[in-house]
């Protein structure tokens, strides 16, 4: 029988590529006929086309068995398919693996060949079953007399301790013992292992540093020397007094090697060992920055890029080294690569300082204005487009200064430098100011937001800056250059709302503040967005008020004019906002509006006073000196200006809010509102005959059916029946026949609530059996309860007037805080512990009746939160049990005195822990 060779179903595929999945499946079928072949070179043809399959992304998991097959395969050639099947096919839940492990133990046992084949395939297919049962066979392979099998081994051995690291212990000192083996290869497979191994536990590998040193200082073998550099620079964090051992090798391979993987690794390792600090340190740090400086003029770009990443990391503990290379830095920034350019930015941003920043911005700020011109299109570019419309116009290349995210980037860049540490490195804040606004112009992109929050912030935090602020400001709104671009994309319209905003703030250091007003007011301003518009309108209020009131303090009568003028001319500029489609655009313009025409009317009403009057002395006083009522100007221009200039708007801290104090008297965990029981609504006169019939037919039947109560509500009820007696002895507690049939109203409510509650226990007896006599205690079902505190103080009749006590203030705590805070500022209050019972009752504690209690116990009372529950509808007279500690909760006997001996081992609670009321 002919059958197919792996050349054969190539040839095949690539014949069939219009029908190959017929092929395929053709394919499949004839393998499954040979893989069940008795002949071991057709078993194993079929294995090598499966995998070949298997490759192209067809599944072979049904084949598992025939692949162990081929894996026992005495001959080496068909031993090799079967461990290359497996490697690509084989998981680590596939279910035949159980099945290899004797086969690899014999394998590791057998001839070199079949040896180094067995470890090939089982770094490939390891479990964490096979790495515990064949560990001591690899360990034994580490000292084969081969150096390719002991290679093997060594990295088969690391796939192992992956799965299982408990082989760790058994075999560390072999792999020490292999760092001095006479083959180069094995000594950097097992430094390679130890590279990958040593960050689980660095500190278990602190032995392993003589032998490492000795490597470094002898081998000739970078990739070698790589590893271990990294290895050390992983250690000496846990050893320092490696730092000084290896600051010479180091510092001589830096100045000797010139291979730049193994350079920026001992400057990684340098940076990140510790070994920067000192004088040889200084030294050493001097050496990598004069060689990673050079890089920065090769034309190898990789090299640049080596040289900029090694600089970010070296800059932070020597700034000044890497400062003598500003200039060569500032150049990279220019560089046609985007990569080299953003490392370029970071190692920018990480150099500033207060004497640098402001070159190093107007560098930055350069890229931004410089516009890099396009090439025209040639003649035939241009004839090509006219005569083939069709064809796409080809797109001119794009620098990276022109990129929209490039542009974007460096805005941020020079934003950030200037905020770094809140501009502590701004020494010259009226260039910072200028720089902020010119940004706005250049940058061409969403970066409006920013600007102004940074605009906003340092006017109100420098004041020195303010007139120099206020007056660019003006300079921004009054050109309407930018007010026009404005609008467009990348046109930062923000900007405008953080100069109308400082200029309405602080519209005293304005020089001619009328004359803004009508910038303010401008039609074309109703494009800009409707937050911004706000800002306009409320800056030109603010504007107008701070004029007005200078007039009035130098006021003339000529003055009357103008100011009438001005107003005139605010009026008619508000009509166009009135209808602006924003809201708050509107409501603030609506505003305005009524104000300026109240002004409008007091200055038409004003009268001028005549110019005999100066003769007999100033119009503000009476003709005997007294001063009059009247004052000698209109009275509306003093208007505005109360409303904004009460309080000066300064920087507030982070934490101020937090750290104002509680004034005395302010409980703030009290109720605003002391809750209260909602008053009982009695029945009206005339139904009280209606109610107490009612009630004598519906007694058995809610006493049989819902009145399903415990113990407690059925001495409530003896109690009830009672309050003749109690009402001979406490007058005040006399019950009118209404006030119990409202009170047996809402007791059945309260109960046919309560039948769906599973955290509430209903007695389903019948109601003969929960009326018992009181002094017939050996009747009732007896559950000892732990802990409990004893009935009789439970019941007691002073608890109801635990509802009206006061509570004490909570004590709060007052620390001394670094930073800018208001002065007497408190810390938070401490969060109290909570309660040990689930549900919180409401403000009990808080009206009045306990303090007297707690005064006299000397116990400070603690005021419980109000419960996000519905609380319970209690009545006045039932008595509320205690809310006890957790107990325990176990069911005792039934004897005759156990009431009476229960009752004597209890311990009398004091009265200086009264108990809490809960709700049943």
């Amino acid at each position: 029988m002919w059958e197919r060779t792996l050349q054969d179903l190539i040839r095949g595929l690539r014949a069939n590529k219009k029908d190959e999945s017929k092929f395929i499946a053709q394919a499949v079928d004839e393998i499954r006929t040979e893989i069940k072949s008795k002949d071991m070179e057709i078993k194993a043809a079929a294995v090598l086309k499966l995998t070949y399959l298997h490759m192209l992304g067809y599944d072979m998991s049904w084949a598992s068995f025939p692949v162990v097959e081929v894996m026992s395969a005495p001959r080496i050639h068909l031993k090799t398919i079967g461990y290359l099947a497996a490697s690509q096919s084989f998981q680590q839940d596939t279910d035949v693996l159980m099945l290899t492990t004797n086969l690899l133990k014999k394998d590791l046992g057998s001839k070199p060949e079949d040896v180094a084949v067995a470890l090939n395939g089982l770094s490939d297919i390891v479990t964490p079953e096979l790495a515990r049962d064949l560990a001591p066979e690899l360990i034994a392979m580490l000292n084969h007399s081969r150096p390719h099998i002991r290679k093997r081994a060594i990295l088969a051995l690391y796939k192992a301790i992956l799965k299982y690291p408990e082989v760790l212990p058994q075999c560390i000192n072999r792999l020490r013992d292999k760092l001095d083996d006479p083959d180069d290869g094995v000594v950097a497979a097992t430094v390679n292992v130890l590279c990958e191994l040593v960050h689980r536990s660095p500190s278990d590998y602190l032995l392993l540093a003589p032998q490492l040193f000795h490597l470094l200082t002898t081998s000739s073998n970078n990739w070698m020397l790589i590893k271990i550099i990294k290895l050390f620079g992983t250690l000496t964090p846990y050893e320092p007094r490696l730092v000084k051992k290896l600051q010479p090798p180091i510092t001589d391979l830096i100045s000797t090697t010139s291979a730049i993987s193994l350079l920026y690794e001992c400057v990684r390792t340098c940076i990140i060992g510790g070994m920067l600090q000192g004088h040889s340190g200084n030294t050493l740090a001097r050496t990598c920055v004069t060689k990673l400086a050079g890089f920065l003029q090769d034309r190898d770009q990789n090299l640049k890029y080596i040289a900029l990443l090694a600089m970010v990391k070296i800059v932070p503990t020597h700034p000044e080294l890497v400062a003598e290379y500003q200039d060569m830095i500032l150049s990279s920034v220019n560089d046609e690569d985007i990569s080299i350019r953003m490392r370029a930015l970071d190692l920018v941003s990480a150099m500033v300082s207060r004497h640098n920043l402001q070159p190093i911005v107007q560098h930055l700020l350069s890229h931004l204005v410089k516009s890099e011109p396009t090439a025209l299109p040639s003649a035939s570019q241009t004839l090509s487009q006219i005569t083939s419309p069709s064809a796409p116009a080809a797109r001119p290349n794009m620098s990276p200064s022109q990129s929209p995210a490039y542009r974007l980037t460096l805005a941020q860049r020079i934003l950030a430098l200037g905020l770094q540490d809140v501009y502590d490195n701004v020494t010259d804040f009226e260039w910072y100011i200028s720089v902020l606004v010119d940004l706005a112009y250049v940058a061409r992109v969403n970066i409006g937001a920013e600007i102004r929050d940074q605009l906003v912030d340092i006017t109100g935090r420098v004041r020195g800056a303010r007139r120099y602020a206020v007056q660019y400001m003006v300079k921004l709104l009054t050109d309407d250059a930018f007010l026009y671009k404005a609008s467009e994309d990348g046109g930062c319209p923000e900007v405008l709302w953080a100069g109308a905003w400082i200029c309405g703030e602080y519209c005293s250091e304005l020089a001619e503040p009328q004359k803004l007003l009508s910038y303010l007011l401008q039609p074309r301003v109703a494009s800009l967005p409707p937050d911004v518009v706000a800002v306009y309108l409320q800056a030109s209020m603010k504007v107008f008020g701070s004029w007005a009131a200078e007039v009035a303090e130098r006021w003339d009568d000529d003055e009357l004019p103008k100011v009438q003028g001005t107003v005139n001319d605010v009026l008619e500029r508000l009509s166009s906002f009135v209808t602006h489609p924003d809201i708050e655009v509107q409501e603030r313009a609506a505003e305005m509006l009524q104000l300026f025409t109240f002004i409008r009317a007091d200055l038409s009403a004003y009268k001028p006073k005549p110019r005999n009057d100066l003769l007999y002395g100033d119009s503000s006083t009476n003709g005997f000196g007294e001063p009059s009522a009247e004052p000698h100007f209109p009275k509306s221009l003093y208007l505005i200006k109360p409303l904004f200039s009460a309080y000066e708007l300064n920087a507030v801290a982070l934490s101020a809010q937090a750290s104002v104090p509680v004034p005395d008297g302010l409980d703030l965990d009290a109720w605003i509102v002391p809750w209260q029981e909602e008053p009982a609504l009695g029945p009206e006169p005339g139904e009280h005959e209606a109610v107490e019939g009612k009630k004598a037919k519906k007694g058995k039947k809610t006493a049989a059916g819902k009145s399903k109560r415990g113990k407690g509500k059925a001495k409530a009820d003896d109690d009830d029946e009672d309050g003749a007696a109690r009402g001979s002895a406490s007058p005040a507690l006399i019950e009118t026949a209404e006030e119990r049939a409202e009170r047996e109203r809402r007791r059945a409510e309260r109960l046919e609530r309560l039948r769906d509650d599973p955290y509430y226990l209903i007695d389903d007896r019948p109601s003969s059996t929960m009326r018992v006599n009181a002094t017939d205690v050996d009747t009732i079902p007896v559950v000892k309860l732990d802990d409990l505190p004893p009935l009789s103080q439970a019941a007691t009749p002073r608890l109801p007037s635990l509802r009206s006590s006061p509570v004490p203030p909570a004590q709060t705590f007052v620390i001394d805080k670094t930073g800018e805070m208001p002065e007497g500022a408190l810390a938070p209050q401490p969060s109290r512990s909570p309660r040990p019972s689930g549900t919180r009752s409401p403000s009990l504690l808080a009206n009045g009746h306990e303090m007297g209690s707690a005064a006299a116990s000397g116990t400070p009372a603690v005021a419980t939160p109000p419960s996000r529950f519905m609380p319970y509808g209690l009545d006045a007279d039932e008595p509320r049990p205690g809310t006890p500690q957790p107990i325990k909760v176990t069911r005792a006997k039934k004897k005759g005195s156990s009431g009476a001996k229960k009752e004597k081992k209890r311990t009398p609670r004091s009265d200086s822990n009264p108990p809490q009321a809960v709700a049943p």
